[in-house]
């Protein structure tokens, strides 16, 4: 099993931005794509940006030139960092890890972007 750990979230102004962490633990030999999905108001999940297979990223149209993933392979962390949010961007954000084992999710959290 994988375990993953998020952090960060809440509310930001329009233009302002936020940073994510997710730490992943326990069998994260089998993962092979890490990132980040989000959920709005009665909408579906739906990717964010990831790393698959190797170093390559994919991002949703929506937020590419305004988020950047990255990690940290020494600490098993991925980040998302956020800038220039918009109104739109408001969701639960899900970290999650995709493997042989998996998928696994982790419990989300709330990022509000409002004035």
């Amino acid at each position: 099993q994988v375990q993953l750990v998020e952090s960060g979230g809440g509310l930001v102004q329009p233009g302002g931005s936020l940073r994510f962490s997710c730490a992943a633990s326990g069998t994260i030999f089998s993962i092979n794509t890490m990132g980040w999905y989000h959920q709005g108001p009665g909408k579906e999940r739906e990717l964010v940006a990831a790393f698959t297979s190797g170093i390559s990223t994919n991002y949703a149209d929506s937020v590419k030139g305004r988020f950047t993933i990255s990690r940290d392979n020494a600490k098993n962390t991925v980040y998302l960092q956020m800038n220039s949010l918009k109104p739109e961007d408001t969701a639960v954000y899900y970290c999650n890890a995709q493997g042989s084992l998996g998928p696994f999710w982790g419990k989300g959290t709330l990022v509000t972007v409002s004035s």
